[in-house]
């Protein structure tokens, strides 16, 4: 069974993660603890006290939080994910971010070994909740390929766009739009 990391349990994050635990071994991680422990009393999985701590195992690390100040803390502070993921894991990106944070990711990640996919999502608290999210993905094809059945997990519909980045883009059209 796939070992997954989920940082960041908001009103997205906090769903998605419990549609995975149903399938997974999960580890979850939130800077307001309180959250995190409402979650572990709904859901079966364990808790982490920082994120280096809740990644450092794991096969899968998602990541939702709120924008590109959280993402730098959580992901590459100095309890940061990315410095104990192990070499072949994979991080996904959920957070609804700007591209320069993305291609900054892509770097640590890659430095590291670790396969890496931009994937913002839409359809809000109530898609999240049902399982219903359309997720638009940026990143190697094989990466998007490993982690497009634990996302079918709460997502209706996701889609590879294009290279690193181009979840990110295509979010920001469909904002737009």
């Amino acid at each position: 069974m796939s070992k997954i990391a989920f940082l960041g349990l908001g009103v997205m994050g906090f769903p998605m993660a419990g549609h995975l635990s149903s399938s997974y071994d999960v580890t979850v991680y939130n800077r307001t603890i309180k959250k995190a422990e409402i979650w572990m009393n709904q859901y079966p999985g364990n808790l982490a006290n920082n994120p280096s701590e809740a990644a450092k195992d794991a096969d899968f690390v998602f990541c939702c939080v709120g924008n590109d100040n959280d993402l730098k803390s959580v992901l590459l502070g100095n309890d940061g994910a990315i410095n104990s993921m192990k070499e072949g894991s994979l991080l996904i990106d959920h957070t609804t971010c700007s591209a320069r944070i993305t291609k900054e990711l892509v770097i640590c990640a890659e430095k590291r070994g670790v396969g890496f996919v931009d994937a913002p999502v839409s359809g809000g608290q109530v898609g999240a909740e049902n399982g219903q999210l359309t997720i638009m993905c940026g990143g190697r094809q094989e990466n998007y390929e490993k982690v497009r059945p634990i996302i079918s997990k709460y997502a209706k519909f996701s889609s590879l766009m294009g290279p690193s980045g181009s979840g990110q883009l295509t979010k920001m059209v469909n904002q737009i739009c």
